[in-house]
């Protein structure tokens, strides 16, 4: 089985990587990080900087909170040690521009790339059951699969460089515009004096059903914040939506209405929660 350099052992990426050790998969992961020593005990091996990471491994995958930080980790340390037939597997969310600017630099390496961002959150992400949207060249796509079917359920090729970052973009649109429309449904409700819980199990029977009202929507009756995913990472998603709107001459007014409430939570103190905490911004 190839070797797999695994670089971003957040909320996210460290049960990803487990899970690849847990198929059977070499993992390497960078000495240093929070998580390398629960990685360590699960069979992982350690290595001192990202160049060695890139150098020891066949597959090198990237799962980090923004553009310039998997830019930062690429041009400080992956390039220089990434063989030529090596294949770079950005999972992060980051803006579709800078995905085909990475596919375009590793193309110059010898090295195939693809963009393969993630739906699932936390829970996905341990349970190996995350949604995951690829771009890029086909065969490499192809290449990866058994990797991706380690860590999610849900695998599709999406097309070329940048178009899976673009379909992570059309995701957290939709979703940030549902629990948007939740928080407000869940504010107008309790001030008409509605019962949370009964309107929730009505709703969950009717056109209105969606993961995002079963699961949020319990969070929110209950004051559950506990990041799953974080508001101010939300935020960071859907500023990578209207960039990518103005970069196309769109205007996305609901997508517009869904950043500014996050901007506003966050403003509020509450960055760090889940983004269900949307609901707190609507209460204040």
């Amino acid at each position: 089985m190839e070797k797999i350099g695994f670089i971003g052992l957040g909320i996210m990426g460290k049960p990803m990587a487990l899970n690849l050790l847990k198929a059977g998969f070499p993992v390497g992961v960078l000495a240093g990080s929070q998580a390398s020593g629960a990685l360590r005990e699960a069979g992982a091996d350690v290595w001192p900087d990202a160049a060695a990471l890139a150098a020891g491994s066949d597959m090198v995958i990237t799962m980090l909170p923004d553009s310039p930080q998997v830019e930062e980790v690429v041009n400080g340390g992956v390039l220089a040690g990434i063989r030529a037939g090596s294949l770079f597997i950005d999972m992060s969310t980051i803006a579709p521009l800078v995905a085909r600017k990475l596919y375009e630099t590793m193309q110059e390496k010898g090295v195939e790339a693809l963009d393969a961002p993630v739906s699932g959150g936390q829970v996905g992400a341990e349970g190996a059951t995350l949604s995951i949207m690829v771009g890029g060249n086909a065969a490499a796509f192809g290449r990866a699969l058994p990797v991706f079917q380690a860590m999610g359920k849900n695998i599709v090729h999406i097309g070329e460089p940048g178009a899976g970052q673009t379909t992570k973009a059309c995701n957290q649109m939709i979703v940030g515009q549902t629990i948007q429309a939740v928080a407000e449904a869940f504010t107008l409700a309790v001030n008409a004096g509605v019962d949370l819980v009964k309107m929730r199990e009505v709703l969950l029977g009717g056109f209105a059903q969606s993961r995002i009202l079963d699961l949020h929507g319990q969070r929110m009756i209950d004051g559950n914040f506990k990041p799953g995913f974080k508001i101010k990472l939300h935020q960071k998603d859907l500023n990578i939506a209207l960039q990518t709107g103005r970069q196309l001459n769109l205007t996305l007014p609901g997508t517009e209405t869904a950043a500014r409430q996050m901007q506003t939570a966050a403003a509020q103190g509450n960055a760090e929660l889940d983004h269900s905490a949307l609901f707190l911004a609507m209460k204040k």
